[in-house]
């Protein structure tokens, strides 16, 4: 089993004894179903599991229920087995087939005899705000595809190699030469192989990249088929469109999402409702623009402008073909690495809740990511060539006495070191961020 890093939010409500359920997030194909049934079966002496995509007639019959009673009749009715009060762990998974559920789930819970697990994707499209549903009983544990830390457990990383880094970056000296390279070998596999499951679980089991590869490609296709079945009718090409569009539009020189090349007169308000499905349905990763690099972020943000970025950097090297991967496996940092490693970097920052912004303006230039802190802004430059030094927004920023910015960051292919306000990292080290 992968080590997830949602195991330990996973304890941390069944140890709080809270009188609320439990509702496991996220896209498809990140693990979800595995964890919480894992989760119980590890923690409860009964389990009672429920999926209500394979099982149609559960689905029809919970989706039937006018109260919170007859749902409790429904499940105990379809369980195969007697709950036992204090003992059961009751599963609900694939819960966007059934929005009923969750609204009645909060009168189960105020019973105390069961605790509830339930696990779906596309809840931000099937449910609206799933998050505002039921306030006070349900406890939303959001997953991603694994983070990089997540791929070192993986692939053995032990904790005084990560504890090694963490050190260095904090002190900002150098990692250890051996270390450093280790973690620069995992990121580059990183890049190639993301954070599926499954394709992680292959990639660790024979590091076969072309079995791997078949992974991400049915995980896509996967994607696909969700965007023909849950997207709004009249949508759906669209939307289709512009998930296939992501890799060419991340490898133009700006990066930043054009419209127009889905249309002659495309704009923002035009496919607002079709970007906005992507977003909620946790296939892409927005990175918007900020008129000022200045706190708090939120409210400098322009909507309209905006990049982009694939759910799983192995997605979107996979989607970019066999070619980019190969490139990527032999270090060839000079084919289509950018838009990548930027996508990695996104997927870091967006799995610690810190990303989702970048800044440009026409005086000062184009700085890639932005992060917000309590007390300040960081600006971060994404490198992944050579000429990691040639970062002139960043210094024009910096130089801004209204931003209040004190230092930058570059993530680049070197060892840590420090030039003035500048610190050079190695782009693993976004996982720190």
């Amino acid at each position: 089993m992968l080590r997830r890093k949602a195991e330990k939010a996973l304890a941390e409500w069944k140890a709080s004894g809270a009188n609320e359920a439990v509702l496991v997030t996220g896209a498809r194909q990140v693990g979800k179903s595995y964890l919480v049934e894992e989760f119980a079966r590890q923690n409860y002496s009964h389990v009672v599991k429920f999926d209500l995509i394979d099982q149609a007639d559960v689905r029809d019959a919970m989706n039937g229920v006018r109260n919170a009673q007859e749902l409790f009749m429904v499940l105990s009715a379809f369980a195969g087995t007697q709950f036992v009060p204090g003992e059961t762990a009751v599963i609900i998974d694939e819960i966007q087939e059934c929005d009923q559920a969750i609204t009645l789930i909060k009168y189960l819970v105020q019973r105390q005899d069961f605790d509830y697990l339930l696990s779906g994707s596309l809840l931000g499209v099937e449910l609206n705000d799933v998050r505002s549903v039921p306030v006070g009983y349900l406890r939303i544990v959001e997953m991603f595809p694994l983070d990089f830390q997540e791929f070192c457990w993986a692939n053995g990383v032990g904790e005084d190699a990560w504890l090694e880094i963490e050190k260095a970056f904090q002190h900002r000296r150098p990692v250890q030469t051996a270390v450093h390279e280790r973690f620069l070998t995992l990121f580059h596999w990183y890049l190639v192989v993301g954070g599926m499951p499954r394709a992680v679980g292959e990639f660790v089991k024979t590091s076969d990249i072309a079995a791997v590869n078949a992974i991400q490609k049915d995980i896509l296709a996967l994607y696909r088929i969700d965007i023909s079945k849950y997207a709004e009718r009249g949508k759906r090409l669209a939307i289709r469109e512009i998930f296939d569009q992501l890799p060419s539009q991340l490898d133009s020189q700006s990066k930043r999402f054009n419209f127009s090349a889905l249309a002659p007169r495309g704009t923002y308000e035009r496919y607002t409702t079709d970007f906005v499905w992507m977003v909620d349905a946790s296939v892409v990763i927005v990175v918007r623009n900020v008129k000022e690099p200045k706190r708090p972020l939120r409210l400098m943000e322009d909507r309209s402008f905006f990049k982009l970025f694939m759910n799983d950097v192995g997605l979107l090297s996979a989607a970019c073909g066999m070619d980019a991967v190969r490139s990527l496996v032999s270090d060839d940092f000079a084919v289509a690495y950018g838009a990548i490693y930027e996508n990695a970097v996104a997927q870091e920052l967006h799995a610690h809740g810190v990303g989702g912004f970048f800044f440009r303006n026409r005086k000062q230039g184009e700085i890639d990511f932005l992060v917000g802190t309590s007390s300040k802004v960081l600006p971060i430059e994404v490198k992944s060539g050579k000429d990691y030094k040639r970062h002139n927004a960043l210094r024009n920023v910096l130089a801004v006495p209204n931003y209040g910015i004190d230092e930058g960051i570059v993530l680049c292919e070197k060892n840590l070191h420090v030039d003035g306000q500048v610190i050079y990292c190695p782009a693993y080290m976004v996982a720190l961020i």
